[in-house]
């Protein structure tokens, strides 16, 4: 597949990282340091020049392209950019980013001409909800419309002897559930019944929404729903989260440093309450019993300032931590601190966009420890070599399909189940693994 992708920044670099290994890619950007660092790291064509303008577009080939991505920091170059990209390449899928839910709500009305828009901060807060459902994971993605969870976690020590130091056909684990990797340092394990989890490992759970709360109690023992949250920054990111959380009827409280942010989240979120305070005065986080909360979410837009309030509401006493990484280079030092989750918006954006330039087949990815792996929603085409035939006697191959969606429904299979066509499969596998998997299914 032919990709152009406009804006070499952060979204965009994450975009070719995933994509370059199988792809045909042009980068777009105004800025030669970032194209010359690109085109040194990755085997991608580069141009100078602007995505707003049509004669740049054309001189840089987007006419060939199969999918194009305006994925700049500004809004309305990337619409420009797409609407350019629709005209002169119109056999080709155009995506769009924006951080304006306006202008999300104007695409899902038609209003847009353009085939996706993805904004950082809605995928974002989105992100944020589903580790707050499973206070316990490092990282969770739902599958199939809500029905499949993909759920990462890090086993302590003191885990449930069920769990733990037994083989897997022998654990006693949460029904319509299956232990889809073992991470321990760089080693991937693809689990069997022999295998075993052990203390300090990373696993990989897929499973139904309550299989993956009843991991998440299995392995972080009395932790309880999340119903009241403190939020730190009132910008685009955290009114976003806000928004997500209310509707679920989840108790908010934010506090924003800025006066004019702070008044107008009030505006926007009447049952909100809203500090207008800086947010790392003892005094004020014992006032405010800011330490009572059952989670605290970092959303300013500093990564230090995000790092150190963290820390802080720790100190108080706050269980659950959740921090936005601006800087992928962060989510490192967010970990050694002891935050619980970190969330990085390109990063989540990028997953978003990837999957356009997956077969048509494939409704959803998501992208595991830095895209080291993937789990792919595919369709399984009638002439697959796999039709027909048990999942005991599936090959390995560095994959593993942990549930199908048959007829709306998911199902999580059993050595006698059998693949059919059409069947949508969840499958986990190595990034570099991805095209032959989906090629294979």
């Amino acid at each position: 597949m032919k990709v152009f992708i406009i804006g070499a920044g952060q979204v965009g670099s994450t975009v070719v990282e995933a994509l370059h290994a199988d792809h045909d890619i042009t980068v777009l950007d105004m800025e030669p340091a970032r194209l010359s660092a690109l085109a040194y790291k990755y085997d991608v064509a580069t141009f100078e020049g602007d995505g707003t303008s049509r004669r740049d577009l054309s001189q840089a080939g987007i006419a060939n392209a199969d999918l194009v991505i305006a994925c700049t920091s500004r809004d309305e170059a990337n619409l420009v950019a797409g609407m350019f990209g629709r005209r002169e390449a119109p056999h080709a899928k155009t995506i769009v980013r924006t951080s304006e839910l306006e202008y999300v709500e104007l695409w899902r009305e038609g209003q847009l001409d353009v085939d996706f828009v993805v904004c950082p901060e809605l995928e974002t807060a989105h992100a944020i909800s589903r580790a707050i459902g499973v206070p316990a994971a490092r990282q969770t993605d739902v599958f199939a419309e809500g029905q499949v969870q993909i759920v990462e976690f890090d086993v302590e020590e003191g885990a449930p002897k069920s769990v733990v130091g037994v083989p897997l056909r022998d654990a006693d684990l949460p029904r319509d559930s299956k232990v889809m990797a073992i991470i321990h340092g760089d080693e991937l394990t693809l689990p069997g019944g022999d295998s075993v989890i052990e203390p300090g490992s990373r696993i990989v759970v897929i499973g139904s929404p309550r299989a993956a709360k009843e991991w998440g109690a299995l392995l972080a023992p009395g932790g309880a729903s999340v119903q009241d949250v403190v939020i730190f920054g009132a910008g685009r990111v955290g009114t976003a989260i806000a928004r997500v959380l209310s509707g679920q009827g989840i108790s908010i409280r934010m506090i924003e440093a800025s006066r004019e942010r702070a008044r107008a989240a009030a505006e926007q979120f009447p049952k909100v309450r809203v500090y207008n305070a800086v947010g790392f005065d003892p005094d004020f986080l014992e006032r405010e019993r800011i330490g009572l909360a059952q989670a605290a979410i970092f959303a300013m837009r500093d990564d230090t300032k995000n790092l150190y309030g963290a820390s802080l509401a720790k100190v108080h006493g706050v269980p659950f931590t959740i921090a936005v990484a601006h800087e992928a280079v962060s989510i490192a030092a967010f970990d050694q601190a002891g935050i619980d989750v970190a969330v990085n918006p390109r990063a989540v954006t990028a997953e978003e966009i990837v999957r356009f330039a997956h077969d048509p087949r494939t409704q959803q990815v998501a992208m595991l420890e830095g895209n080291r792996y993937e789990v792919l929603d595919v369709t399984t085409r009638e002439t697959s070599r796999y039709i027909g035939t048990k999942f005991r006697d599936m090959p390995v191959h560095g994959a593993l399909i942990g549930a199908i969606v048959r007829n709306g429904s998911a199902i999580f299979p059993h050595g006698d189940d059998v693949l059919q066509a059409g069947d949508r499969v969840i499958v986990f596998t190595e990034a570099s693994n991805a095209p032959w998997v989906i090629e294979a299914l």
